[in-house]
């Protein structure tokens, strides 16, 4: 008997034609205490006054929250100096980047990111209906020159990730506006700060600026990084008041929960915490690069909350036995072959404990692998 396909309902091809993003992994069968070093995650956690603001929120969970973020707009818009009315807040910001795609992107049109860019802008991209397009960079970090290369008639939105993950390297402000400047006036600049407030140099900044006075600038800020709140999925964005109108008009009418809005204030006020946060990478950040390095491991150059390892295969094991041999030891790192760097591990800056005892593995590891 000959079997019938009947007619469904098709996604669009674009759609399957995107790579799902893949997270880190968190847990290792076999090993009971693992360090998750995988996902950029504080090591000291949220403030405790956003753990209690989150707490007194437990009676109100029937009630809907306040679809316009007012509060929190205002307590971002008090801490960085910005017009809250400016200020769109997001179910993290990957929310807010397809949510930007989306409304700047008709089929066709091009968006455009460099090589080691964040995976989720391609999946932004052609979520939309878009063609990604892809610059190179140098050694490991984007180049103004090779982005404005590829800038075309169709290019109507670029993503710019600054500090850059997996890469931790950055672009100074003056490469930033001058890739702005050479932009055509009706192309979208997206930059993506994610890690921002860990940056401890001089020539850098996150974009506040320009997407203060550019009509074609907008700004992506997190609350998962150095506030420590990934599980509640806070971003924000600034930029001119046109493209806020537009993203309030597609996005959820309540995209972020009340627990969410209550911590993401509660935060921004504990400042002690957030400095701590910074001292704490400000030491660990280096101390990590010098120690793996030692062990004769590449280590890109970072600023952010996380180091990227290369792994020589011509030595002996690569990246992949080097993820294998750390996980059966309880230290997750995350691998970033689907960033086009198969012979890399990306390596979160831990705890104490942690910090110390992946250095220690790792020199195992390549003792092991010299023998």
């Amino acid at each position: 008997m000959t079997s019938v396909t009947l007619p469904r309902p098709q996604p669009r091809p674009e759609i399957l034609a995107i790579d799902a993003y893949v997270p880190g992994k968190s847990r290792v069968a076999g090993v009971a205490r693992v360090h998750k070093l995988s996902s950029n995650e504080s090591p000291l956690g949220p403030s405790p006054k956003a753990i209690e603001a989150f707490r007194k929120c437990a009676g109100d969970l029937a009630l809907y929250p306040d679809g316009s973020a007012s509060v929190l707009r205002e307590a971002i818009g008090s801490r960085f100096g910005l017009d809250p009315s400016r200020i769109i807040c997001g179910n993290g910001s990957d929310e807010l980047l397809a949510l930007l795609a989306h409304a700047f992107l008709r089929p066709g049109d091009e968006g455009l990111y460099s090589e080691y860019g964040f995976l989720e802008y391609p999946i932004c991209i052609r979520a939309a209906g878009g063609v990604p397009v892809i610059a190179t960079e140098s050694d490991k970090t984007a180049n103004v020159d090779a982005m404005l290369s590829k800038v075309s008639g169709r290019t109507k939105i670029v993503f710019l990730a600054n500090p850059n993950n997996p890469t931790g390297t950055y672009l100074s402000f003056a490469e930033v506006k001058r890739l702005h400047a050479a932009l055509p006036p009706d192309c979208l600049l997206v930059i993506d700060a994610a890690y921002a407030e860990y940056v401890q140099r001089n020539d850098y900044a996150a974009g506040i600026e320009l997407a203060a006075t550019c009509e074609n600038v907008v700004m992506t800020r997190t609350f998962s990084k150095i506030h420590g709140l990934a599980n509640l999925r806070i971003g924000w964005a600034y930029g001119p008041a046109y493209v806020v109108d537009a993203l309030n008009r597609m996005r959820g009418p309540f995209n972020l929960n009340g627990p969410a809005l209550a911590a993401g204030v509660a935060s921004l006020a504990d400042t002690a915490h957030i400095e701590k946060a910074i001292e704490h990478n400000a030491r660990w950040l280096p101390w990590l690069s010098r120690e793996i390095a030692a062990l004769g491991i590449e280590v890109t150059p970072s600023v952010g909350n996380f180091v990227l390892l290369r792994f020589d295969e011509a030595q002996g094991r690569g990246a992949k036995e080097a993820d294998a041999f750390l996980s059966a030891r309880g230290f997750i790192l995350r691998a970033v072959a689907a960033y086009g760097l198969p012979d890399c591990l990306r390596l979160t800056v831990g705890n104490e404990e942690a910090n110390r005892g992946v250095v220690a593995a790792l020199g195992e590891f390549m003792r092991a692998e010299r023998g």
